[in-house]
């Protein structure tokens, strides 16, 4: 029979609903609380649960939100409550609750709820991307959400002041509706039509970084704000240079008077290294969770050492090398050794890595493959985001990766 989680802090909702269920035949799992309940649900992978909403640590309807948002609501979900509202229930309705209890839970009733959840199809699928609701333990990252919504409510047009450490496609995705359209425009290298804006109705244009952007992108994006009423977009763009300073490099000056209009300075992953455990814990859920790596979990060592490295090439980089340490450790926990051993090296290489005892010439060869080695991993081998990485046309960085002895990642072209 199925796996049933049960997450209320009443110890006796919990033997009652437990000895009911078990009746049945059904596999019951307890948990007391949000943190017992996040615990079961990843290690244990219950096929249906009943969430309690007023709980002491984190209410019920939190909890749904954080599933829900790290692509985790995979699972049928019925929320239960003894003082539970018709708005409270909308509420968890909206966010993906199928049903909706309250106590004291007629017998029928559960029953009944609990075959309609079983008889559901498992949701399939790759889970949307993260967004800085899946982080509702840190202070700095929530109030980060509430500022990206709020602007979001009375802006199209958001720029990000960001710098190493970026956070910046967290944040864009932040403002993506759900399943909605997501276009970079830094890939598109020919000239923008409307047929790509009506592919991208409702969606988001994201830039990466502004200085990046040809002659012919920067007209891309011209393109698209002046119609992003007509295709209900939104445009998140991101540089680490002034106003000024673009206007430097030839950017048109009306262009960059309404990218700059609203802006926000969003932090670094060094300013909530606090939360780089959290971040870096809810990147490798999703990525379980989106079918990209077995089942892995860090151990509290693991997250120490990874909050102590430096991460200058922002959420990307972190993604990058969460993914890397769950392909490459053999077991089931994440350890400190895996991480020294598999990432470690990467992070000191620009330190360590270069000897200062020899030519100029060699030791410029050994530092560039350093460089696009570092760049290569982060990028997944995309030769089309590392030319824009690295700012080098594509035939150039081609040879000079064959230069360097290194393999050009012709498979993951379009990635």
């Amino acid at each position: 029979m199925a796996k049933i989680l049960i997450v209320d802090d009443e110890v006796g909702i919990r033997e009652l609903l437990s000895e009911i269920l078990r009746d049945e035949g059904h596999d019951v799992l307890l948990a007391e609380n949000a943190a017992a309940a996040r615990a079961a649900r990843n290690a244990l992978r219950p096929d249906m649960v009943l969430l309690d909403i007023w709980m002491p640590d984190t209410d019920g309807i939190t909890l749904l939100k954080e599933w829900a948002a790290n692509g985790q609501l995979t699972m049928p979900v019925v929320m239960m409550s003894g003082h539970g509202t018709i708005d409270t229930a909308v509420e968890a309705t909206r966010i993906g609750a199928i049903d909706y209890l309250e106590k004291p839970i007629a017998l029928q009733k559960l029953l009944a709820a609990v075959k309609r959840g079983l008889q559901r199809p498992q949701a399939a699928g790759t889970p949307a991307p993260l967004t800085l609701a899946a982080f509702t333990r840190s202070v700095p990252l929530r109030e980060l959400r509430r500022r990206v919504e709020q602007i979001a409510v009375n802006s199209r047009v958001l720029l990000l002041r960001v710098g190493s450490g970026s956070l910046a496609e967290l944040v864009a995705r932040s403002v993506q509706a759900g399943s909605a359209p997501w276009l970079d425009l830094a890939m598109v290298t020919t000239p923008l039509d409307l047929n790509q804006l009506q592919a991208s109705h409702g969606g988001v244009l994201f830039v990466g970084e502004l200085a990046r952007l040809s002659r012919a992108q920067q007209k891309n994006l011209a393109f698209a704000l002046d119609r992003l009423d007509r295709y209900d977009l939104r445009v998140v763009v991101a540089t680490d240079r002034s106003l000024d300073a673009l206007l430097a490099e030839g950017w048109e000056e009306s262009l960059l008077a309404r990218l700059f209009e609203v802006s926000l300075a969003p932090p670094s992953i060094a300013d909530v290294k606090d939360d780089l455990p959290e971040l870096a814990s809810q990147i490798l859920l999703h990525l379980v969770e989106g079918g990209e790596v077995p089942l892995r979990r860090f151990s509290t060592a693991a997250l120490n050492q990874l909050r102590n490295l430096a991460w200058p090439g922002g959420y990307a980089e972190l993604r990058a090398a969460v993914k890397s340490l769950a392909l490459g450790t053999l077991d089931e926990e994440i350890g400190v050794a895996d991480v020294r051993r598999l990432l470690a090296p990467s992070h000191d290489a620009a330190v360590t890595g270069v000897s200062l005892d020899q030519p100029l010439r060699e030791a410029r060869e050994a530092f560039e493959r350093l460089y696009f080695e570092h760049h290569l991993r982060l990028e997944g081998g995309n030769m089309t985001r590392l030319a824009e990485k690295t700012g080098l046309e594509r035939t150039h960085l081609y040879r000079k990766l064959k230069q360097l002895g290194l393999q050009a990642g012709r498979r993951h072209e379009e990635g």
